[in-house]
């Protein structure tokens, strides 16, 4: 029932995306793991570790879209639902260290021994075990949206202050892991990872399949957030987005659908965040930054708000732009993010995919629907004038 409830939702374009993504999925890796160096097909790992961080970047700006683009809410602080999730993922795999550290103590990670822990907090407990660690990436991004969103769509905070409160609360995040008595490294963060599942982080074994488990959930949440957006429920979310006042008029519990979307998205962010640390190698409160957050919703805004695809495509784009753009002038970089955001605002406001679909739906043919009497063999199609 499930399934046939995802598939009914795919479209044309979703399903080419998915195929892509699969297809990605499967060919990137052979092509690292396969072919020599000296083969011209042969993809370097770095290149596919590079990638496999875009398309977590990818599954973050999608997260946004399901409730910026549908729903209204333009949150300002999903880069503390990554960040979340990329610390619980950081903190399973600083347990698999054990004696290998720097100190070799088997129990404490590390920076902990450095600040002089005697014993580990509680609320690491459990880390050890992959189970738990992927279960509290889904709970803990959650848990906060869900505690945030409830006083906050209670409360009817909407518009720009919710905006300012969503990057207040991802600021008040940044500054508490900061602090080296919070448990979770200080403004070093968490690193020098050894192995996932019993694996080298570092292989490329380990990394090609890193990159395909990325590309994957990136396939997997695109058909839940196609399923989401065009059910019965979408329809509500779209009401909620260009008329809230009339749907709450008609009825429905706005506060709900708001929660359970932004409860939904922040828990696609924390899966992001979490393929994002071990490809990257560090987890560190830089995350938290309202800067990082910032850039999401230009990925977003670039690629085609509201589209699904649009902000897989503009965070690949930008991200893939900004790494060519701050090797050639690293101190201009800023300058071009900031430009690049004011002209899709003023020159293409539906971004890269919305522009293009409205383009395409202007040069359809528009045919007149002619009345079944008139189809039959011989009789002109068009309506004569009455005498």
């Amino acid at each position: 029932m499930i399934t046939a409830f995802l598939l009914r939702s795919l479209d044309r374009k979703i399903i080419a995306a998915i195929v892509i993504l699969l297809a990605v999925a499967v060919l990137v890796p052979v092509l690292n793991l396969m072919t020599a160096p000296t083969n011209p097909l042969h993809i370097p790992t770095y290149i596919m570790a590079l990638f496999g961080k875009y398309l977590t970047y990818a599954l973050l700006a999608l997260a946004l879209d399901l409730v910026w683009g549908f729903c209204g809410i333009l949150s300002l602080g999903h880069g503390a639902f990554f960040a979340l999730g990329g610390y619980a993922m950081g903190m399973y795999l600083m347990r698999q260290i054990g004696s290998r550290g720097v100190y070799g103590d088997p129990i404490l990670p590390d920076f902990m021994v450095f600040l002089n822990w005697k014993e580990l907090p509680w609320f690491w407990y459990g880390f050890d075990k992959f189970w738990f660690a992927a279960l509290m990436v889904l709970l803990v991004p959650g848990l906060l949206a869900f505690v945030f969103g409830w006083f906050a769509f209670r409360s009817r905070v909407n518009g720009v202050y919710l905006s300012i409160i969503t990057q207040a609360m991802t600021y008040a995040l940044l500054l508490a892991f900061f602090r080296n008595d919070m448990g979770f490294g200080g403004n070093n963060g968490m690193t020098d990872f050894k192995e996932i599942l019993g694996s080298n982080v570092q292989a490329d074994a380990t990394r090609a399949a890193l990159f395909a488990a990325t590309a994957i959930f990136l396939a997997l949440s695109l058909i839940i957030a196609s399923a989401i957006v065009r059910s019965k429920f979408g329809k509500v979310l779209v009401g909620v987005r260009d008329a809230e006042s009339r749907t709450r008029f008609l009825g429905y519990r706005v506060e709900h659908f708001k929660l359970f979307t932004f409860v939904v998205s922040a828990m696609m962010a924390g899966i992001a965040g979490a393929l994002y640390v071990p490809q990257v190698g560090i987890i560190n409160p830089g995350e938290f930054a309202p800067a990082n957050s910032i850039e999401v919703v230009i990925w977003t805004a670039v690629g085609g708000r509201s589209t699904l695809i649009g902000p897989i495509l503009g965070a690949i784009l930008v991200n893939g732009g900004k790494t060519i753009f701050t090797g050639l002038f690293p101190e201009f970089w800023l300058f071009a993010l900031g430009g690049l955001f004011v002209l899709v605002t003023l020159f293409l406001p539906k971004g890269i995919v919305g522009t293009i679909g409205q383009y395409l739906s202007r040069r359809k043919p528009k045919t007149e629907a002619t009345p079944p009497a008139l189809q039959e063999e011989g009789v002109d199609a068009k309506i004569q004038p009455a005498e």
